[in-house]
């Protein structure tokens, strides 16, 4: 080891030593004046914030993970083979009910159409000439019932060209948003290719499962909350429609449908998130500030504010770590099963700096009260 690196090694564990030595006198010096300050009776105190312990009336929730699907949604295909020869949307745009959308070459069922409109144009005048040839006793019945079947084949015949001939026109089955256009004009399509994806956005079905121990909390018409991580701070609500006919065997879980109301569109068909149930009758429970909990490996305990009376008879305010054991958290809040009373006043910031035993001076006096 060269000389330089022996003093680099040397000033640095100079360096670690002397913080060390501050850390821990800091921390001697600390202890020291509350030791002091509790023989005193009062002096120095520690600032913290503080809040009451309070009940609340909170329902049952039930989470599961949902998907979200449209209400209406497909994959467009062509029902007969043929090239494509002309093209009548962009992809993204939406789409009116009965749009025409792509166009398959119908040059030989535009051509067989006209022949079948003039046979049945000729069959019609055959029988109304035969209908007024029996009613002068000049044709017989036998005559009339041909004519007249003849007449019938042949508006048949017209009537299937022009069903080809819109199957062959691709249209929107409902209004909404289509896809990215996955063909070309000129392509060759058979039966099934897919053209592009149509989805109604508003509203959408929220499917999840919830386990079957849980099935007694459920029933149509139920609120439900969505929630989706691309929007963290919104909620979308949505309605239980419809429950499943049997517990799967396999995962033990019932299949549950929402509908989701989209007016703004945010969402999208395909998307997960997490679906909230409330359910049940609401408990009273007992809850503070979760910044209010301090855990570690021995369980989680909060500092309870208590008051001590001086020599003076003036009061003092001590920070006493007392265990607790801990429920649900929901929305900052986190239910105390026991360890605290309701009105029990707790410190919610500055527990970094406490012992047991410490004397606290409350920032916030309202919470003290």
């Amino acid at each position: 080891m060269t000389r330089s690196e022996k003093m680099i090694l040397l000033r640095t564990a100079i360096a670690v030593a002397v913080v060390l030595v501050l850390l821990f006198g800091i921390k001697a010096w600390l202890g020291y004046r509350a030791r002091a300050a509790q023989a005193r009776g009062g002096g120095f105190s520690v600032s913290v914030e503080a809040a009451q312990a309070t009940t609340a009336q909170w329902l049952q929730q039930i989470h599961a993970v949902a998907n979200l699907v449209a209400v209406r949604g497909v994959e467009l295909t062509p029902q007969l083979p043929g090239q494509v020869t002309g093209i009548y949307f962009h992809s993204g745009e939406y789409v009116r009910q009965g749009q025409r959308l792509i166009q398959i070459d119908n040059s030989n069922q535009l051509a067989q159409l006209k022949s079948d409109q003039a046979s049945a144009e000729l069959a019609r005048i055959n029988y109304q000439r035969t209908a007024g040839l029996f009613k002068l006793n000049a044709a017989s019945q036998a005559n009339l019932d041909s004519a007249r079947a003849a007449y019938a084949s042949a508006k048949a015949a017209v009537a299937s060209d022009q069903a080809t001939l819109a199957k062959l026109a691709l249209s929107a089955p409902f209004a909404g948003w289509i896809g990215v256009r996955q063909v070309s004009l000129g392509q060759y399509l058979t039966p099934g290719t897919p053209v592009a994806e149509l989805n109604a956005w508003d509203p959408l079905r929220a499917e999840f499962t919830v386990p079957q121990d849980q099935i007694a909390l459920l029933h149509t018409g139920q609120q439900v909350q969505i929630s989706v991580n691309s929007y963290p701070d919104q909620q979308f609500p949505a309605r239980v429609v419809a429950l499943g006919s049997q517990v799967n065997p396999s995962t033990r879980n019932l299949d549950v449908d929402a509908t989701v109301p989209n007016p703004r569109h945010l969402l999208r068909p395909g998307m997960f998130g997490e679906a909230l149930l409330l359910a049940g009758e609401p408990r009273s429970v007992l809850v503070v500030p979760a910044v209010a909990i301090t855990y570690s490996t021995f369980g989680e305990y909060v500092y309870k504010i208590e008051h001590k009376s001086e020599k003076d008879g003036k009061q003092l305010s001590v920070a006493v770590a007392t265990t607790v054991r801990t429920g649900e958290t929901r929305d900052g809040m986190t239910e105390i099963i026991s360890g605290l009373q309701a009105g029990d006043t707790v410190v919610t910031a500055g527990q970094v700096k406490l012992r047991s035993g410490m004397p606290v001076e409350i920032h916030n006096p309202a919470a003290s009260h």
